[in-house]
């Protein structure tokens, strides 16, 4: 679900060429579950291999990472770990959300409703731990790092930002922001368009970045208060937040109380939560990061990728060799341009 802070944060428009050169920390499990929701057959169903074994993330993750490596960004993809305990409330609700959703699709594909079927198929959306093993292995084929986070993927993006070993985080989410992590990119796509939520429709879409020591120092914000803002709309902590505060409403009222428990009594917090506003405070701002995860950038391992992506999942042997030509294309230039300032 994530944090809605939208309303608020500003952001800036920028090009992929804007990224080149940089190392970006990608929270993987949100790009992953794009790629399972937008790839689909016109039906919903997605897509698999001759063995039926699901595809459409391995077709997203190595378009994407491919496009991103020709432009010379370089992404280290940072995986989940174990989720906080205070999580399992918004994880069960999720759960209950895609049951209902299966009910939904199997109705509409009784009924031949091939745009209810496709609205509901991507509802039902799950990452299995098969498809985050195989999007592991074909990162690692590709030569990127693969960061396995102690608990929750925005926090160890932040981190990485915060030890100058990433750049910034990309996320569509706005979690990492609560984590600290600088600089926040969204849209991290060449596709040029992103799918409405519950929808069939997408809109036009570029990257953008957003700064978030300048957006703190706009809306006069401390790191403590924006997590408390974001606790009054909903966290993954607390999904829904407080009844009828938003993002805006949320900003006159941090201003307003100059302690989490002045805050707390202003919104009757405790007539909704069972943990307190400090408690869940703490819990975001202590999630368990790791700095000992080396990234190490290695050359492409051409033969297994082939092997990975054509013989055992089916992809275009032609389409694979030649994304492969061009990023090898692309590294020799790079490498003549680095010597030619030697020279």
């Amino acid at each position: 679900m994530g944090v809605n802070l939208k309303d608020i944060f500003e952001r800036t428009d920028i090009t992929l060429n804007t990224l080149a050169g940089r190392i970006i920390a990608v929270d993987t499990y949100n790009m992953l579950y794009q790629f399972l929701t937008s790839i689909r057959t016109p039906d919903g169903q997605l897509l698999t291999d001759s063995k039926g074994k699901i595809t459409s993330h391995l077709i997203g993750l190595f378009a994407r990472t491919s496009a991103l490596l020709e432009k010379n960004i370089k992404p280290v993809f940072v995986f989940d770990g174990k989720p906080p305990d205070l999580k399992l409330q918004e994880l069960h609700r999720r759960a209950e959300v895609k049951a209902d959703a299966a009910k939904k699709h199997a109705q509409a594909e009784a009924a031949g409703d091939i745009a209810g079927m496709k609205k509901y198929a991507a509802r039902t959306t799950r990452l299995e731990k098969s498809m985050v093993e195989e999007a592991k292995t074909l990162i690692r084929l590709l030569g990127l790092p693969a960061v396995q986070a102690p608990s929750e993927g925005e926090a160890q993006c932040a981190r990485l930002v915060a030890t100058g070993k990433a750049w910034a985080t990309a996320s569509q989410d706005y979690d990492s922001l609560l984590h600290n992590t600088t600089r926040l990119v969204q849209n991290l796509s060449l596709s040029g368009k992103r799918k409405i939520k519950g929808t069939l429709g997408s809109v036009p879409i570029s990257p953008s970045l957003i700064d978030l020591p300048k957006n703190l120092d706009r809306l006069q914000l401390t790191q403590h208060q924006l997590i408390l803002l974001a606790l009054l709309v909903g966290t993954d902590y607390n999904p829904g937040g407080i009844h009828g505060i938003g993002p805006h409403k949320a900003l006159k009222l941090v201003k307003q109380h100059n302690t989490a428990e002045s805050l707390s009594t202003a919104v009757h917090w405790n007539d909704h939560f069972s943990h307190t506003l400090q408690e869940l405070h703490d819990l975001i701002s202590t999630i368990p990061t790791t700095d000992d995860a080396p990234l190490t950038f290695m050359p492409i391992s051409a033969e297994e990728l082939t092997t990975f992506l054509v013989d055992q999942h089916d992809f275009s042997h032609e389409r694979v060799s030649k994304t492969l030509a061009t990023l090898t294309s692309v590294v020799k230039e790079k490498s003549q341009r680095g010597l030619k300032a030697f020279m």
